[in-house]
């Protein structure tokens, strides 16, 4: 620990950290800041070096394709060298297999820092539905990196009661459950304003298998034959960006596509929708759902993954089996044509998601808590 008692550690993720910080990571690092001494492994997504020496980030490979695989090939030489400068505490790696890596490097380093797992979703889904679908080669060596790391690592953080259920039905036991760090700030400043008389849907997300943007894509095909006047409103980017051009041509007037948004546009935009939808196929708790019950809006998401354990159906929002393209339709048409049945889903959403919401330090002392509790407990693997 550093002479100030505060314990050392190192954040190990994928992270792409642009310069100048956004807002969100300037509150996290500085709440940090206030609890640990810390660094943190990552890329800089505009390829910058960075003017902290605290972020630890590598530069993007010009060639998209091999990108990810060099950054996880160089991933245990990178957290072996900070294990050496820095000597932290305890590593929290985020992603089961990125802690898998941690573990080797701790190996090759001759490190007696703890390793934590910091499990913010489904372990199996990275390889299934990130990406291209080439991305299924690597499921035998992803799971069964995953699963040593659930094994190995000295403790298990969990987001939500569904990832705490994923690691139990593994035979361990998590050390700590809260969730991610948030920045509600944008989404709690101002007042909550009624939905829109207009029917107005929004998704908000990146353009991936994961967040099923192409049953969304099939399903809003019907809803704007069956809702006059609808519009969907698609905030994000990634593979499945020519879904959205698509849906673009074909429904002129029906569908808005904003690649990217702040979180301040992202709230306004909140407030100019009848609902948000996530029609995920995985999802570890769903940030954007807190968000937009913050902003009172009601929600027609997937029943998988954490989507239920911040979205009660019928009460906070609808509920609708993953992948079923009808059944995702029928829950949008019949929130969007009745404006009391928004209202009134949206109101109890705000009222519901006040558990949810944390401060960056207490985000930051939970895992302080966390951190002395496991390095504390000396039983490093």
């Amino acid at each position: 620990m550093t002479p100030g008692g505060r314990p050392r550690v190192l954040f190990v993720g994928r992270g792409r950290v642009r310069f100048p910080l956004g807002r969100g990571l300037e509150l996290r690092f500085e709440a940090l800041s206030g609890e640990l001494d810390w660094r943190q492994i990552g890329t800089a997504a505009d390829g910058k070096h960075s003017p902290d020496p605290r972020l630890v980030l590598a530069r993007p490979f010009p060639l998209r394709l091999l990108d990810g695989p060099l950054y996880y090939g160089r991933l245990p030489g990178r957290i072996a060298r900070e294990l050496r400068r820095f000597r932290p505490d305890a590593v929290i790696a985020q992603g089961a297999q990125e802690t898998a890596l941690a573990l080797l490097a701790r190996r090759l380093a001759r490190s007696k820092s703890a390793v934590i797992l910091d499990l913010h979703g489904d372990w199996r889904a990275p390889t299934r539905l990130y990406g291209s679908r080439a991305r299924r080669l690597l499921d035998p060596l992803a799971d069964a990196l995953a699963r040593s790391a659930l094994r190995r690592a000295d403790a298990v953080r969990t987001i939500s009661t569904y990832t705490t259920e994923l690691v139990r039905a593994e035979g361990i036991e998590p050390a700590a459950e809260f969730p991610a760090f948030m920045d509600l700030q944008p989404f709690l400043v101002n007042s909550v304003v009624s939905p829109p008389e207009a029917p107005r849907a929004l998704f908000v997300g990146v353009l991936e298998r994961y967040k099923a943007f192409d049953v969304l894509a099939d399903a809003w095909r019907r809803v704007a034959r069956s809702v006059p006047d609808s519009v969907l409103h698609i905030v994000g980017q990634g593979a499945l960006a020519p879904v959205a051009e698509r849906l673009l041509e074909e429904l002129p007037g029906r569908v808005e596509w904003s690649p990217s948004l702040t979180a301040e546009d992202v709230a306004a935009a909140l407030d100019s929708a009848t609902l948000l939808v996530l029609p995920s196929r995985s999802e570890g708790m769903g940030r954007v759902v807190i968000e937009a019950e913050c902003r009172g809006r009601a929600v027609v998401g997937s029943r998988v993954g954490g989507i239920p354990d911040v979205v009660v159906d019928g009460v906070t929002g609808l509920l609708v089996p993953p992948e079923d393209t009808g059944a995702l339709a029928k829950a949008l048409e019949r929130v969007l044509s009745d404006h009391a049945l928004a209202e009134r889903l949206g109101a109890e959403a705000r009222i519901r998601v006040e558990p949810w919401l944390a401060t960056p330090e207490e985000y930051a002392r939970r895992v302080r808590d966390l951190v002395d509790q496991v390095v504390m407990s000396g039983t490093i693997t």
